[in-house]
This record gives structure tokens, sequence and C-alpha cells, in this order.
């Protein structure tokens, strides 16, 4: 009788599937920084003031990562 381990996933291509999943971490990175930056937009001036930014600033905290 044979026995079978089957606990371990079974990774044909684990090169692709670390490209593939750097591919999507990548769109969902750009996706944050996209809705952060819109949202920072709709923002007045002194809206943006009273949680310490600046219109200028908005570009460079939309792309920092956590």
């Amino acid at each position: 009788m044979a026995a079978f381990d089957t606990s371990r996933p079974y990774v044909v291509l684990p090169r692709f599937e670390a490209g593939l999943a750097h591919f999507f971490g990548s769109i969902i990175a750009w996706n944050d920084a996209r809705v952060t930056r819109n949202e920072l937009s709709r923002l007045s001036e002194r809206e943006l003031l009273d949680v310490g930014l600046i219109p200028g600033d908005i570009e460079e905290v939309s792309r920092r990562r956590p």
C-alpha cells in the first residue's frame, strides 16, 4: 500500500508564482496610491493644514509604503 503526503502544496513554477505575486502586489500598491492621492486632492488647503500637510505633499504621501 502506498502513502501520499497531501499536506504540502504542489508548486510547479515557483518563480512564476513569485513574479505573479509581485505583479499583483504592484497593482495593489499603485491603486492604493491613486486612491490616497484622489482623497487628499479633494481636501481644501485648510483641511490639509489640519492634518499637517500642504498641497505639495500629496504626491509624496500617496507613494509612501506602510
